[in-house]
């Protein structure tokens, strides 16, 4: 296998925006590509076919006493635009000062190569490496896997026989820190429509008379989170579960501080809820946000109408317990209950995902009955993680939401041992996204280590 660098330039040519039927040929590419790149390292490939874009299951499967992983990636990207505010074409990549520019590199083209890179250099000194390995490469990631409950219905039992996951999705804070994923937030996505009169009015001559739409909305808005940030949702927190003191323990090891955070972010104050820490409530808290809001008139100057409609985008992020079933029901519930009588209702109720946790071995709240293989990977990741980056990694849960990892614990009864090769500077899903080269041959060497001590070879 060629220099990872070369590999990831290639990877990256082409333009797999999965969001957009124009680049169907750059899709078709990249997964052809990740396709090549499986076969060279002795995997037998098989092509999902899917709805939209097909899902890259490929095998190495030796003995059944043998350890048993399956490796998760994406090989579709983010839209690349505004090309204008890219400093070199996003699919043309660049290398400066130190780190690979182009759309994909950090999400998730990098972390792919990393792993990849790393299978092979261990298969060259162990040609008969004692590890089944399982990869699942979807093309559907960054458009919420739409196509994955079908594939699981398909392929569950067959995944369900491996020991755990592996995962390069999530982030860490620099290229000398990493962190090893514990938590993803689970979500929540809603749109409620209010409707007044059957067209924009006249302010003048109907105001004082009609239920502005605007203002209906607003309300509704206001009332679903009390003065100090608390969402006033009648059961919302009821399952919530509480953070751990080793988290706390672990959040103090993190390289940012709550004055970092305000001046990265240019606000002028934190609003979280209920006691936490800025830094705590963006990994251990749920919320619910408003993403988007809109009626009436929207252009320059002024225009003195009553609106017929108005909008707003809901999401609300979820932590491990909270049904999102159950949340999304009392979310509409409240809505409902506290929409005035002069304008009319309307919701559409989007998609769900369910929080995923796990805990690392050794701590006072692991399961009595967790893998043994689990416990030796974490343990692996932490040695190699310490000995390649000179410090030990972090264990932290993370804000963000992918999916898909609590469908594999859902369905296949798989639990997964996720390590951040991203990093806040890499732009993910912005103009000028890049990946360090300095992490990715840490990277490579830890990941190396890691799959040695997983197979036994180490």
């Amino acid at each position: 296998m060629q220099n990872p660098t070369e590999l990831l330039k290639d990877y990256i040519r082409f333009p797999s925006v999965s969001t957009d039927p124009a680049y169907g040929e750059g899709m078709a590419g990249a997964r052809n590509y990740a396709c090549g790149l499986l076969e060279q390292l002795g995997f037998t490939v098989e092509t999902v076919e899917t709805e939209l874009h097909p899902i890259l299951l490929a095998d190495r499967i030796g003995s059944p006493d043998w350890p048993h992983i399956v490796i998760y990636g994406h090989y579709d990207v983010q839209p690349a635009d505004p090309f204008a505010l890219w400093t070199d074409a996003p699919f043309e990549p660049t290398i400066r000062d130190g780190r690979l520019y182009g759309r994909g590199a950090a999400d998730n083209k990098g972390p792919t190569i990393v792993h990849m890179a790393a299978l092979a250099r261990v298969l060259a000194e162990h040609p008969d490496l004692p590890l089944n390995i399982t990869y699942v490469i979807e093309g559907e990631e960054e458009i919420g896997s739409p196509s994955m409950p079908a594939f699981f219905e398909r392929y569950a039992e067959r995944l369900s026989e491996a020991d755990f996951m592996l995962v390069s999705d999530t982030g860490s804070p620099n290229t000398e820190q990493i962190v090893i994923t514990t938590a993803l937030r689970g979500l929540v996505d809603l749109e409620v429509k209010l409707r007044g009169p059957k067209s924009d009015l006249h302010s003048g001559i109907h105001g004082g008379a009609v239920y502005n739409p605007i203002q209906a909305l607003a309300e509704i808005c206001a009332s679903l989170h009390d003065a100090d940030g608390r969402v006033n949702v009648p059961g919302f927190y009821d399952d919530v579960v509480p953070v751990f003191d080793w988290e706390r323990d672990e959040l103090k090891r993190y390289p940012e501080t709550v004055e970092s955070y305000r001046r990265m972010l240019d606000v002028p104050a934190f609003y979280p809820a209920n006691g936490l820490s800025p830094l705590e409530a963006v990994r251990f808290g749920p919320t619910l946000e408003l993403n988007g809001i809109g009626g009436g008139y929207q252009g320059a100057g002024s225009k003195t109408v009553i609106p017929s409609e108005a909008f707003v985008k809901i999401t609300c992020r979820l932590v491990a317990d909270q049904d999102p079933v159950k949340i999304q029901q009392q979310v509409v519930q409240t809505i409902r209950d506290r929409c005035p009588p002069g304008v009319t209702l309307s919701l559409r109720e989007g998609g769900i995902a369910e929080a995923y946790l796990v805990v690392p071995p050794g701590r006072p709240n692991t399961p009595a009955d967790q893998p043994e293989a689990l416990a030796r990977a974490f343990r692996a990741a932490d040695r190699a993680i310490g000995e390649y980056f000179g410090q030990a990694p972090i264990y932290l849960r993370e804000g963000g939401s992918i999916p898909v990892i609590a469908d594999f614990k859902k369905r296949a009864g798989l639990d997964a041992l996720m390590i951040g090769l991203f990093t806040p500077i890499d732009n993910l899903h912005a103009p000028d996204e890049g990946f360090s080269l300095s992490l990715m041959d840490k990277a490579i060497a830890a990941f190396e280590d890691i799959i040695k001590r997983i197979a036994k070879v180490s």
